[in-house]
């Protein structure tokens, strides 16, 4: 005698919004039309339109369909979208602490697939110099102090920076940054060709 068929577990419900807000997007950022992603898909423009109204129900070939039309991942239709607003607040994030002067540097945001920056929120005190070796060839930093003084640029050229005051300079080259008051806090963007 044979055994019964296993039930089937019920399907996953798709988060519709997810993804009528990420087909919106994708459709907005390759320029076309409800009607031009249709046909490139080869579905029905008012498949599309229920879609990005996020209701009808869509196969996993509709939506690869989709991606394939867009030129993105199919993921890229289904995941969570990101937050529209991350905070970390002071004193929080992942820190990591010079071992040749005080000097902590908080890294804020790394560079997303497709960008190439990182942003990091440092604090120093006076002291030795944080002295950094040339980065990757290409490599341009941006820094805005906040609180105190810094001493920041390429060796032979650093200067002298208050709050508000912002600094763009090479990061492919030996350089610099040393406090010059107790409490000197600054942003450093670092931006990879």
């Amino acid at each position: 005698m044979s055994e019964p068929p296993l039930p089937r577990p019920p399907a996953a419900r798709l988060p519709l919004e997810w993804i009528a807000a990420s087909l919106k997007r994708e459709r907005t950022r390759a320029g076309l039309s409800l009607s031009e992603l249709a046909k490139r898909a080869g579905i029905a423009k008012s498949t599309l339109s229920q879609l990005e109204a996020a209701s009808g129900n869509p196969n996993v070939e509709t939506l690869w369909a989709l991606a394939v039309a867009l030129g993105v991942p199919c993921s890229t239709l289904v995941e969570p979208p990101a937050p529209s607003l991350r905070v970390i607040r002071a004193g929080e994030g992942p820190a990591v602490a010079s071992g040749k002067a005080d000097y902590v540097a908080t890294l804020l945001s790394a560079s997303p697939p497709g960008a190439r920056r990182d942003i990091y929120r440092l604090c120093a005190e006076p002291g030795a110099a944080r002295v950094s070796e040339p980065h990757i060839p290409g490599t341009v930093e941006h820094l805005i102090v906040a609180s105190g003084r810094v001493k920041a640029g390429p060796a032979g050229e650093e200067t002298e920076l208050g709050p508000g005051d912002y600094l763009t300079c090479r990061g492919d080259v030996p350089h610099s940054y040393e406090a010059l008051l107790p409490g000197t806090t600054f942003v450093l963007v670092m931006e990879h060709t």
